[in-house]
């Protein structure tokens, strides 16, 4: 057994996939933008990764633009029968790199399209619908318009899944009524917790929830609590993290990124690394205090 096999396993549509998988935003330069610093590194952190056992990939096609996608297929095609590539769209990137909404049926169609050629596949296991009404966090407003243009590309064999990403609760159920929803991609972790409803929700009906910003939305001090906890289980804070998503509900599925082999070994080993109940408490107590 790989120490990603001891993260367990969950659907995610019709696969089983590892609860550690992968996330390649950062595989492209500054700011989610450009070519990476290291054009080789990158093509071996991938590398490493699936042969590590990671047969969870999430990617966007806007990531770069096209970077990712293109480094994804470079190392890893032909790919194998077992890995489950996710991408996302409804964004568009700027020539300064910021983060454009692309909402219409021309643009969703162009992304979808987008993503077949430069990973070099026929159809994609999951596009996630990123709710773009304000980019960095989830604003009510309805999907139906483009979760049908979604629906119509998955009819015509382009898409295999559906998910959903930057939603609220009100936009799940909505999507849910549209189309069969595989996963939801939210920001959550140890002390940003609004979606513990929803992760509940999903869970009893076998949805998969895929946090990102693993360690985003800390304050100084609580970051120094997770460090501390950390520092006596000899192990880094980003492992803490990941370890306690991993044991907060099995229908998390977990996408770090990185750029480096040695912060990539490190979130594997995440898989393994039990929190006693001492670690525990402190860690769930940071989102109950706001003294933390």
């Amino acid at each position: 057994m790989s120490v990603i096999d001891t993260s367990g396993a969950f659907t995610l549509g019709d696969r089983i996939v590892k609860r550690l998988g992968y996330g390649a935003m950062q595989l492209a330069g500054p700011g989610v933008f450009g070519p990476p610093k290291d054009h080789d590194a990158a093509l071996a952190v991938l590398r490493e990764a699936v042969a590590s056992g990671v047969n969870h990939i999430d990617t966007s096609d806007f990531y770069g633009p096209h970077i990712t996608n293109q480094l994804i297929r470079e190392a890893l095609a032909p790919y194998s029968e077992d890995l489950v590539i996710v991408s996302k769209v409804a964004a568009l990137r700027g020539a300064d790199g910021s983060w454009i909404p692309a909402f219409s049926r021309e643009e969703l169609t162009q992304a979808v399209h987008d993503n077949l050629r430069n990973l070099g596949v026929e159809a994609i296991d999951v596009v996630n619908l990123r709710s773009m009404f304000n980019p960095h966090h989830p604003v009510e407003g309805s999907l139906e318009a483009p979760l049908t243009i979604l629906a119509d590309l998955q009819r015509q064999g382009l898409v295999r899944h559906i998910g959903l990403s930057n939603v609220t609760a009100a936009q799940v159920q909505e999507g849910r009524r549209i189309c069969d929803i595989v996963c939801v991609q939210n920001h959550y972790n140890i002390v940003h917790r609004e979606d513990d409803a929803l992760i509940d929700d999903l869970a009893r009906d076998g949805v998969a929830y895929v946090p990102f910003f693993p360690l985003g939305g800390f304050t100084p001090l609580q970051s120094s609590t997770l460090s501390a906890v950390a520092a006596r289980l000899g192990v880094q804070p980003m492992q803490v993290a990941l370890a306690w998503l991993l044991r907060r509900s099995p229908n998390i599925l977990l996408i770090p990124g990185t750029s480096s082999l040695v912060h990539l070994r490190e979130n594997i080993a995440a898989a393994a690394l039990e929190l006693p109940a001492d670690a525990l408490k402190e860690l769930d107590d940071l989102a109950n205090n706001d003294s933390a």
